[in-house]
């Protein structure tokens, strides 16, 4: 499961995320927030932390979690947890479709268009690298300013997280949820049935009414052991291509060390998410968003810096 979300319902504000022309740069480009991240490390609460100070809207960029249905399996944030905020492209797209990433860079580029129209902040959020790689490669610079964010987690710490989180799921009723979704002989390479905690259990539906109690539960913990398996090495292929970004591609990623946060619990593990994890990557926001720099707004000359401090008051935890 997700790491637990603390932030209270609030009324959030309607904020102008600077976009015009300056005095001596030429045009600004629209502003975006990226989040990145390993699956488990708390990008979707440290999303919607930031979107409640600065008033954005979040879309999706984790490629199984934009279909519809298997929503623990997938792992989607919950509608408390959005704490309000606005998701897109979550849970929308039929599930034995396939959502390529070429799909992923139309439908984002027309939300971040409707999101900027509303006065708000587009933020991409999710794991899936290859969606936000496609994304940024094609001609998005040319119109967008780019802010990445990336939570890291120390790999032997986020294993152990991975596994307690996997029999959480497990608990919230997992495998009946894929038993429901499940045909014998489908193709797991298309659609939903790609995601992990799908294709593990297809030996256990199988043969699960023909064998023994025994025989049942040694396959079924054979089952939920891959699925913890292929989430660790997921977690690593993920942890690989953001070093590729920031190595070869030469993208500047801030990177958010989550790793004491997993190690603590209770008041302990909030006050470290507090310090290490949202106050600094509200911190790069803000620079982002509202740097020094004299710009024109309807022929008002002002500071893009001046409403950074008013905005940071209004975070509620």
């Amino acid at each position: 499961m997700k790491m637990s979300l603390s932030i209270s319902k609030q009324i959030r504000p309607l904020l102008h995320i600077p976009s015009t022309t300056t005095l001596r740069h030429g045009p600004l480009k629209d502003k975006v927030v990226v989040v990145m991240g390993a699956t488990g490390t708390g990008k979707s609460r440290l999303s919607v932390d930031l979107a409640t100070r600065f008033s954005a809207e979040i879309i999706n960029s984790d490629k199984m979690q934009v279909y519809h249905g298997l929503d623990i399996v997938t792992n989607k944030i919950t509608d408390e947890e959005r704490s309000g905020v606005p998701h897109h492209l979550l849970g929308v797209v039929d599930p034995e479709s396939d959502f390529s990433a070429a799909n992923f860079r139309t439908m984002a580029s027309i939300t971040m268009k409707s999101i900027l129209s509303r006065g708000q902040l587009p933020m991409i959020v999710g794991g899936s690298n290859s969606f936000i790689e496609a994304l940024v490669d094609m001609n998005f610079r040319s119109k967008y300013e780019c802010c990445f964010l990336w939570v890291d987690v120390a790999m032997p710490v986020l294993d152990s997280f991975v596994s307690d989180r996997v029999d959480k799921m497990v608990e919230r009723g997992m495998v009946d949820e894929v038993r429901e979704f499940y045909k014998p002989n489908a193709d797991y390479s298309r659609g939903i049935r790609r995601a992990i905690g799908v294709p593990e259990f297809d030996n256990f539906f199988r043969v699960e009414s023909f064998c023994d109690e025994e025989t049942r539960a040694r396959i079924l913990t054979d089952a939920i052991e891959s699925v913890k398996m292929n989430t660790s090495m997921l977690a690593r292929i993920q942890l690989e291509k953001i070093h590729r970004l920031r190595k070869i591609k030469g993208w500047r990623v801030h990177r958010l060390d989550a790793t004491d946060v997993f190690m603590k619990r209770g008041g302990k593990a909030e006050a470290a998410w507090e310090k290490l994890v949202s106050g600094p990557g509200a911190a790069v926001v803000s620079r982002f968003l509202y740097d020094s720099e004299t710009v024109i707004r309807g022929g008002v000359t002002a500071m893009r810096g001046t409403v950074a401090p008013p905005l940071l008051a209004t975070a509620s935890h």
